[in-house]
């Protein structure tokens, strides 16, 4: 079972970048139809039709996607107690996101009734925001772990030999940096659905959101 979970998690994890460039044409779209809703009814039309198309591509290419975060806490749950609590609680949020967003999707393609499609909206909206607030907490206690230990090391005084140590703690920052621009981005998103309200719910608001979602995402997962 183990083999069959990692071989299936990391076939499901190649998508990655097919969902980036994907949601990338969701929120370009998305901004286009607002600015020209007005001017040009018939090609914010067309925007329209290409937003609703790339959102429902996306969840398509997320068939399977709840196993990451199970195969997550299975392999690898965090080195100590806090760590273990968050990656649990992100995950389980996250897991509870994509899980029910398939049913969010046979809804809004037909295959289920269409009345469903608010309330899976909601309840995976919830289980995305609520996972992406402790990955966010997680990211921030290494990213400030990291801070403190390259301080130590350059008070130090033996910068030679750590030089690797150094770039290795910045790198890594860096990445957790753009996951964190990532989290807050897609949060806002989530609580547009979770509780519409004319900022979050504005299409600049998630027209912005969504692509420094996505161009985060870019970066994190462009082959180095």
């Amino acid at each position: 079972m183990d083999d069959k979970v990692d071989r299936l998690v990391i076939f499901l994890a190649k998508r990655d970048g097919i969902d980036k460039l994907v949601k990338t044409f969701q929120y370009v779209s998305k901004l286009v139809h607002w600015r020209v809703e007005n001017s040009h009814p018939r090609a914010a039309d067309r925007a329209k039709q290409w937003e609703v198309a790339s959102g429902l591509s996306r969840k398509a290419f997320r068939t399977g996607r709840f196993l990451t975060g199970f195969n997550a806490l299975r392999r690898n749950p965090g080195p100590t107690a806090t760590f273990r609590a968050l990656a649990v609680l992100a995950n389980a949020g996250e897991m509870v996101y994509f899980f029910f967003d398939h049913f969010l999707w046979l809804s809004r393609v037909g295959v289920l009734d269409a009345k469903l499609a608010r309330r899976m909206s909601f309840v995976s909206a919830f289980g995305e925001a609520f996972g992406y607030v402790f990955f966010i907490v997680s990211d921030y206690i290494v990213i400030r772990d990291g801070i403190r230990e390259e301080r130590r090391i350059v008070e130090s005084g033996v910068e030679s030999k750590d030089d690797d140590v150094i770039r290795k703690i910045r790198g890594d920052r860096v990445m957790r940096l753009m996951g964190v621009a990532a989290n807050v981005a897609d949060l806002v998103i989530a609580l547009a659905d979770i509780e519409p309200n004319p900022v979050c719910n504005h299409a600049v608001t998630l027209g912005i959101s969504g692509l420094v979602s996505a161009w985060a995402g870019w970066y994190r997962n462009w082959p180095s």
